[in-house]
């Protein structure tokens, strides 16, 4: 796949998907196998937004396949607080690494730099586009604890801004996946989100709630999500819905002993903290397989013999 990007879950077919996650299933069993294999490979980190498991994880897959990373650091001690565009700084990167991770709050940022690098250029979120590559680990550990085949799974929280959301929504009409969207009206899927999971086959699997009590005892995993301050612009309206979709023992009194509960994180007041301990908590393992999961990915993105489909066009 050298050369190519990933800009959107929408590029990844079900043989590309089962390709990184067989492969990281292979590192996570045994990551010394890999400790060499992209030894003096050089991954730059472009994050204009900021982040912690996304960036960290990114940086430890890179050093636990043998390589290494060039950061741009903070925006405001870069040459952006200068007024460089981003097509000049992606230009720039490109000739201090073999492949870029680029975050920005602008949706669409990736599929613009991508046009201007010959280097692979990993989406790691667009504004509220995609996150492909959180998608490819939150399917890993949907794998692992509940299945991808005859799947019910409840997406909770901020739909509308969810770039994690809109990209996993998009991974999962590969699969056999009933999917139930619950938010406030306000914050909802888009409606062009909607029409595009019926375009890729979702028309039987895509249902809208305002109620997680009327779908929580059919779900195999329940994926709960931030309302996101910082993608509202106006406090008034963040206002109105901040804290009104919890979860704590007591609503998890009608769930099946088996739901799984996921969360791409940082939580804020979503998930009580008593839920950690419980059987049902997920969302650390999920973090944790960022690192096998974007080994797998880079390992894919920097082999010659090894490639998943699509180009980044979308």
């Amino acid at each position: 796949m050298r050369h190519d990007h990933l800009i959107t879950s929408k590029q990844l077919s079900r043989g590309d998907i089962e390709t990184v996650l067989d492969r990281a299933a292979e590192i996570d069993a045994d990551p010394s196998a890999v400790a060499d294999r992209h030894a003096g490979a050089l991954l730059g980190l472009l994050f204009f937004e900021p982040s912690t498991r996304t960036k960290m994880s990114f940086e430890t897959a890179m050093k636990r396949l043998g390589g290494d990373v060039v950061d741009m650091g903070s925006v405001e001690s870069s040459s952006v607080k200068k007024g460089e565009t981003l097509a000049d700084t992606v230009r720039v990167i490109e000739g201090y690494a073999d492949a870029l991770v680029l975050r920005h709050p602008k949706q669409g940022s990736a599929t613009m730099a991508s046009e201007f690098v010959d280097v692979p250029l990993v989406n790691a979120g667009d504004g509220a586009g995609h996150h492909p590559s959180q998608t490819l680990l939150d399917l890993y550990t949907i794998r692992e604890n509940a299945g991808l085949e005859d799947l019910t799974i409840g997406i909770m929280g901020d739909l509308k801004y969810g770039r994690t959301v809109h990209s996993l929504a998009a991974a999962l009409t590969n699969f056999d996946a009933r999917q139930h969207f619950i938010s406030p009206e306000s914050l909802r899927l888009p409606r062009e989100v909607v029409y595009d999971l019926h375009q890729q086959g979702g028309t039987t699997g895509v249902r809208e709630h305002e109620s997680l009590a009327e779908v929580l005892p059919s779900l195999d995993v329940l994926y709960v999500t931030r309302i996101q301050r910082e993608r509202f612009p106006d406090e008034n309206e963040y206002q109105k819905v901040a804290g009104e979709y919890q979860i704590d023992p007591e609503t998890l009194e009608a769930a099946s002993d088996d739901l799984t509960i996921m969360h791409p994180l940082p939580r804020v007041d979503e998930i009580a903290p008593e839920i950690d301990e419980t059987d049902y908590a997920a969302y650390f393992e999920q973090a944790h397989n960022g690192v096998p999961v974007r080994m797998a990915l880079l390992d894919l993105l920097l082999s010659d013999d090894l490639g998943i489909g699509g180009d980044g066009d979308e």
